[in-house]
């Protein structure tokens, strides 16, 4: 399961990965796996047992999408880029969770659904009503689509609506490194804000409407 100290890990003091909603992109180190040059690809699979990312190459990328593969330690983390323009979250239903913030993940583990936002600190743990979330669960299928570990729930408010996405838990993590690298006094700075405004133009760019039974 993905706690609070595997996203602090890695965000920690390494430079964010550059804003783009793609779970690969050119990467000049070997594979963190295997140790073969990855080339012009290269994906992410999460380490369950030190709750952290590492960069492969595409060969043990497909491996692991084999859940069985490594005893199940090593996850392929997913790029799909899902949203649902049917059954869209309200106001009430995001002021219900009680996230105390405007973007927010929510990753699924063993122990249950965790809620973070991006803050200049790091990824933030924040408080999440379970019982809110559970009926948010059974009346959008969204919600409850996202792959334990390896896929979040990215929700993100503004002054006129409520975006709501399933996508990569890398893509979260990106999201981390862009507000600690641009954020600057209380309210961000327009800097900030222009760089978090790309990414989710992005994210809106890749995704595609959800289908029942996905």
């Amino acid at each position: 399961m993905i706690r609070k100290a595997g996203l602090r890990r890695f965000v920690g003091a390494a430079e964010p990965a550059p804003v783009s909603p793609r779970s690969s992109h050119p990467q000049e180190d070997g594979c963190e796996l295997c140790a073969q040059p990855t080339g012009e690809w290269h994906g992410h699979v999460v380490d369950t047992g030190h709750r952290s990312l590492q960069c492969v190459c595409r060969a043990c990328f497909l491996l692991f999408t084999v859940p069985e593969a490594g005893g199940g330690r090593y996850r392929a983390v997913p790029d799909r880029y899902l949203r649902d323009d049917e059954r869209t979250v309200t106001r009430a239903d995001w002021e219900g969770l009680g996230i105390p913030v405007g973007v927010a993940f929510l990753v699924r583990g063993a122990e249950g659904t965790e809620a973070f936002y991006p803050s200049p600190a790091g990824a933030t743990e924040c408080l999440l009503n379970l019982d809110a979330w559970a009926g948010l669960t059974a009346a959008h299928p969204l919600l409850a689509a996202a792959e334990s570990e390896v896929e979040a729930i990215l929700i993100h408010r503004t002054d006129d609506r409520i975006e709501t996405y399933l996508v990569p838990i890398d893509v979260c993590y990106r999201l981390v490194g862009t507000v600690r690298r641009y954020w600057k006094g209380f309210d961000g700075g327009q800097e900030a804000h222009e760089h978090i405004d790309a990414f989710f133009g992005d994210i809106r760019a890749a995704s595609r409407q959800f289908l029942a039974g996905e």
